[in-house]
């Protein structure tokens, strides 16, 4: 074994790695497979779990770019174990919404190449292909994004037959979002948001009691919308793109989070940020333009923009109960509060 850089960063030892790694191949292509020749490496892409990258040489010579992403408890890195609550951790969540979902609806996520899933060694650990692309965040042009926000609507449209099965959506482990899920959060808000004894925690303990006496309306909205299933945190960061013109390629990445819950919950992520309201309209709208076409009943116009401030709302809300004294990425990070507050506002709540 070549290249091997990991002793130090990885809990997977190398001769495991290679049976595992024929154990998964073989059984994706049918017949033995053994690997000749294979280099890894941390990925330089690597946030609440290890990723890994392979570069492997088969018996007979062809060539594979794979991430191994190890979703065992043990390999979440430092803050990631702190922060993140504890009834969204499922192991299980994404790779079999790889294995069940992914690789037989084709929305251009990677190739499922595997998984090894043993609860008694607590080892999950899921193989897919490796990209080139670039992240969606690194392109220029506006109107890429506006684009993806189309293309999503493609996505949930082709997603939504999963819905039709309860049983497959059990198997998959998803996560529902329900009153009790919009609810729970909004619970979480009210306990970390202004638990301190100053004059502006006041104040803000008291904007979220404000929010929480109107939020029966906002949660009464969203469990109406139609469902399909969802990224769960298609966030610029987590969606690569081929910007060939031959082949435009959306890859979504990253579906710890998948969910049984409204489209609209993605198109909010994806305009989440430091966009104006007319470019997060802009892109709201070019989802909604698109949903005839992709096959999803496209509501009233003005109704649609109601429902994507309601799911703005909640995405603020569940900022707000993330964690305690947790503050979000760079790339997330806004006075959440104030929003919330502006899109209870915008809602006349």
């Amino acid at each position: 074994m070549r290249g091997d850089k990991l002793e130090l960063n990885s809990k997977i030892e190398g001769g495991d790695l290679l049976a595992r790694l024929e154990q998964m191949l073989s059984l994706h292509y049918g017949r033995p497979r053994r690997v000749r020749e294979i280099e890894r490496r941390v990925s330089e892409y690597c946030s609440s779990f290890m990723l890994e990258e392979l570069d492997v040489i088969l018996d007979d010579g062809e060539e594979l770019a794979l991430l191994l992403k190890d979703l065992s408890p043990g390999s979440l890195f430092g803050r990631a174990v702190e922060v993140k609550p504890d009834f969204m951790f499922e192991p299980r969540r994404e790779i079999e919404t790889y294995r069940r979902i992914l690789s037989r609806y084709w929305i251009g996520a990677p190739q499922y190449y595997g998984s090894i899933v043993e609860p008694e060694h607590a080892r999950y650990w899921l193989l897919m292909e490796r990209l080139s692309p670039v992240m969606l965040w690194q392109m220029g042009g506006f109107e890429t994004w506006t684009t993806v926000a189309a293309w999503m609507a493609e996505m949930h449209a082709e997603l939504a037959k999963v819905h039709v099965d309860a049983a497959e959506e059990r198997a998959a482990h998803l996560m529902q979002y329900d009153r009790e899920f919009y609810w729970r959060w909004m619970q979480r808000a009210r306990k970390f948001v202004g638990a301190g004894d100053d004059t502006a925690e006041r104040h803000a303990s008291n904007a979220v009691e404000w929010l929480a006496s109107r939020y029966e309306k906002v949660v009464e909205r969203l469990c109406a919308l139609p469902l399909t299933v969802i990224h769960g945190e298609f966030f610029a960061s987590n969606v690569l793109i081929d910007p060939d013109p031959d082949h435009f390629r959306v890859c979504p990445v990253d579906w710890e989070l998948a969910a049984v819950a409204p489209g609209h919950i993605d198109v909010a992520a994806l305009s989440a940020g430091n966009w104006t309201p007319a470019q997060k309209e802009a892109m709201s709208l070019a989802y909604f333009d698109a949903m005839p076409q992709a096959g999803l009943m496209q509501p009233d116009r003005a109704d649609f923009l109601v429902d994507m401030e309601c799911c703005r709302l909640h995405q603020a809300v569940q900022w707000l109960g993330w964690s305690p004294g947790w503050k979000p990425p760079e790339e997330h990070a806004q006075d959440w509060l104030k929003e919330a507050i502006r899109y209870a506002e915008l809602l006349s709540l």
